[in-house]
């Protein structure tokens, strides 16, 4: 139909028609019939060079992908074609990368460029059928629609052979799959085809993939500057490195930011920063028109049946990291295999990563969006998949901490079974699982913790052996608090106690020896309201050691044995050999060697019916301290070798630090001072490592001796100071004694007399308060340096002789 409603010969008329041309001059009447139509020539057909979109303007970074895809010309040479896909998440430029690359090879491929949407992810449309794609590049070449067969395999064979000697670049953008893309392909090795998708497409024979990450950093930066249109200062660079980071390093992301800052000259970097940090809907806030990355989300989940949208929402409610097929099967309750199946469908489609083998997690913001799209399921089907999350993690915590705790247990309830658990067999399994899953542990734990769920004492607990003896002490003090505090909020008095002292352990290991006795005080009150006679005995040796540490010795001595005679009476026998051997140390500190060696040798026979490793290791330890003490260094050097051996074979990484201390201490007395060094400098770092600033203080102390001994005291008398200032940190008054004791014989070397009496005077104040077996020796060797100084006054006028 025209405009004025005549009809057009052959719409709905068989009459002959007649066209009247009004000009200026009059009427001209042209009349023929519809047959000559038919009679008049084809009209000519048009043949395309090229139909690249224009090139990305902003495109920013990709080095390494854009040289790779680059050199894809070369391969022209090669005895088969080119094809190239880049995959990866919504938004992260792989369209860019494409369109950037083809511009820089237009050249090479003079028979022209082509690009074809498939449309797999275009609002309101179906993916491209490959039939249609043929007839539109076969009509782009010039041939004429007469002659374009019917079939898909007849077009399919038009286009190779009409290819045929041709060097021509295709672009597939946003293929659905390899069944999509295969009829389109050319057969010509001088071809080049580039394909994207947000899927990847293994089954795609002769392609090389190239997945698409997020930019990294600095590119990322670079992009927003250049969208933005903005010349940062340098106070500004911490506010675009922020926003990148806020959008995840993702492409699409940064644009939409960066392009709405772009029009608006008035506002600043830092101010806009902040505003989309503190937005309640960031995924709101990344859009522009008709281009939002929520609605390039959509798109993908939209792809997804039923059971994978579930599944991806229950993603979004895990609260770690990453997660894996056990943790997933408990989330979505599905079988493991089915649970296995589903993160492999998710991660084709470029929805999670899989930064680890089987170990999975979202991109930032598409964790958000998953969290977004869980909001509209009910919240009691939220609730029972955090439970079940929960249980799972609790209860293969729980199987690891078997291994690993060193606490003798007595837990009447069972964890909650989950659908799929990983076996745990051994130490060295259950370290493994427990290192692999520690941010998911300590996220689930918090969450519980926030939520006010019983969760949080009982991950609280099983974590607690592993997080001790790794040497997590922050971590352990947060978790522990945070589960103290939720127990108590629960009038759960049980879950409390076993958190108090949980917490109190961990506070004695990082030198707050004053709280640390405090909870240990509280956690016995707590055990001894509720008749639980095993936690009380727990208590007690937790409350021994804190005495030990603060050279209670009397104190200590007798906690040890009410702890022991409570165990014996439980016929707890872990609990005993633990209790002998914290008896054995307070024997060895106060000089009774024998008892303590005979109580070492007691402890090592009761680990070693238990078939205790981390026990027989510490006895064997201690047995080898006793031997270095009485002189006998061929067998404490044996000993502690056996201890530390055995401690590597456990992976247990505070103690391998305390063995190497004490081989290092044995090298030394034995005047083996090269691998003495060694020794020390190995435990000094593993104890920094760790964040253990008492055993760091000792492994100083010990180099001071060496190097009082080998190199001189000028040097000796700087890692004395070391030692003396963390030991006064911790407040630890036996080790600023050793160190106070070591600075003064570095000032008596040096002739600075007066200096050494002060130190050795100080050192032995402590050493008497603490009632230790060092007071005898320091006092000698203060009777020398005051006859000493006495000498050097009366003979030189008081003044002392300088070095």
């Amino acid at each position: 139909m025209f405009g004025d409603g005549r009809q057009v010969p052959g719409e709905g008329s068989s009459v002959p028609a007649s066209i009247s041309l009004r000009g200026a001059t009059g009427v001209q009447v042209v009349e023929y019939s519809t047959q000559h139509l038919d009679q008049l020539p084809p009209p000519a057909p048009i043949t395309l060079h090229t139909t690249l979109p224009r090139d990305v303007a902003d495109f920013t970074g990709r080095t390494e992908e854009l040289s790779r895809l680059l050199h894809a010309a070369d391969e022209g040479q090669a005895p088969v074609i080119s094809i190239h896909t880049v995959d990866g998440m919504p938004g992260v430029g792989k369209t860019a990368l494409v369109i950037h690359t083809a511009h820089l090879l237009a050249d090479d491929y003079p028979d022209g460029q082509r690009f074809v949407r498939l449309g797999t992810h275009a609002p309101g449309a179906a993916p491209a059928d490959p039939s249609g794609v043929l007839t539109q590049l076969l009509l782009s070449l010039g041939i004429s629609p007469r002659n374009i067969p019917q079939s898909l395999e007849e077009k399919a064979g038009m286009w190779r052979d009409a290819l045929t000697g041709r060097r021509m670049l295709l672009i597939l953008d946003d293929a659905a799959s390899a069944a999509q893309i295969e009829p389109l392909l050319p057969a010509s090795k001088d071809c080049l085809v580039l394909i994207t998708s947000r899927r990847r497409l293994p089954d795609l024979d002769g392609a090389s993939p190239l997945p698409l990450n997020t930019l990294p950093p600095l590119q990322a930066a670079d992009l927003f500057i250049r969208v933005s249109r903005r010349a940062p200062t340098a106070s500004d660079r911490s506010a675009v490195a922020q926003a990148v980071e806020l959008c995840g390093h993702l492409p699409l992301a940064i644009t939409l930011l960066a392009g709405r800052l772009a029009h608006h000259r008035a506002w600043n970097i830092k101010d806009f920063t902040d505003e989309f940090a503190t937005a309640q809907d960031r995924l709101a806030e990344l859009e522009a028109g008709d281009r939002a990355l929520a609605a390039s989300f959509d798109l993908s989940y939209q792809h997804l049946t039923p059971d994978l949208q579930r599944l991806y929402r229950r993603l979004g409610l895990h609260p770690g990291p990453d997660t894996d097929p056990y943790a997933t099967a408990a989330l979505d309750n599905i079988p493991l295999a089915t649970a296995r199946r589903r993160l492999n469908e998710l991660y084709t489609a470029h929805l999670i990563d899989e930064p680890a083998p089987h170990r999975y997690r979202l991109h930032d913001l598409l964790r958000t969006y998953a969290r977004t799209l869980a909001r509209q399921d009910p919240s009691s089907d939220r609730g029972q998949a955090v439970t079940r999350l929960l249980d799972h993690y609790h209860g293969t915590a729980r199987t690891a901490d078997h291994y690993l705790s060193t606490v003798p247990r007595q837990d009447n309830a069972t964890a909650p079974a989950s659908i799929a658990s990983p076996v745990l067999t051994t130490r060295g399994e259950a370290l493994v699982w427990m290192r692999a899953e520690l941010p998911n542990l300590l996220a689930v734990a918090h969450h519980a913790a926030t939520g006010h769920l019983p969760h949080a004492a009982a991950l609280a607990r099983t974590m607690a052996a592993f997080l001790d003896q790794e040497g997590h002490w922050a971590e352990a003090i947060a978790l522990h608090q945070a589960a103290a505090h939720t127990a108590h909020t629960l009038n759960s008095p049980d879950a409390e106690a076993h958190t108090v002292l949980d917490l109190g352990w961990v506070r004695r290991r990082t030198g707050n020896s004053p709280e640390a006795g405090e909870l240990a005080q509280q956690a016995h009150e707590l055990y001894h309201s509720l008749d639980n006679r095993l936690g009380q005995a727990n208590a007690l040796r937790a409350l021994g050691l804190v005495r030990q540490m603060t050279i209670n010795y009397p104190e200590a001595a007798q906690l040890a044995q009410r702890a022991n005679d409570l165990y014996h009476t439980l016929d707890n026998r872990l609990g005993q050999a633990n209790a002998v051997l914290d008896l054995c140390r307070v024997r060895r500190r106060t000089g009774n060697y024998p008892e303590a060696g005979e109580l070492a040798q007691q402890a090592y026979d009761l680990y070693h019916n238990l078939d205790n490793r981390l026990g027989q290791a510490n006895a064997l330890l201690d047995l080898g301290w006793v031997r270095r003490l009485i002189g006998d260094y061929q067998k404490a050097g044996d000993l502690a070798q056996q201890a530390y051996d055995l401690y590597r074979t456990l992976g247990n990484r505070q103690n391998e630090a305390w063995a190497l201390l004490e081989l290092g201490q044995i090298n030394r007395d034995t005047r083996n001072y090269v691998a003495a060094a060694d020794l020390l400098e190995r435990s000094r770092a593993r104890f920094h490592k760790l964040g253990d600033r008492k055993g760091e203080a000792e492994a100083l102390t010990a180099a001071g001796d060496l190097q009082a001994d080998t190199i001189g005291p000028e040097p000796a008398l700087v890692t004395y100071q070391q030692a003396l200032t963390l030991a006064r940190q911790i407040n630890s008054p036996l080790d600023q004694a050793h160190a106070l004791e070591g600075t003064a014989s570095c000032h008596a070397a040096l002739h600075r007399h007066r200096e050494a009496i002060q130190s050795l005077r100080e050192a032995i104040a402590l050493y008497q308060r603490l009632g230790v077996a060092e007071t005898a020796r320091a006092t000698g060797r203060l009777k020398q340096l005051e006859a000493v100084l006495h000498e050097s006054d009366h003979h030189g006028g008081g003044k002392e002789p300088q070095p």
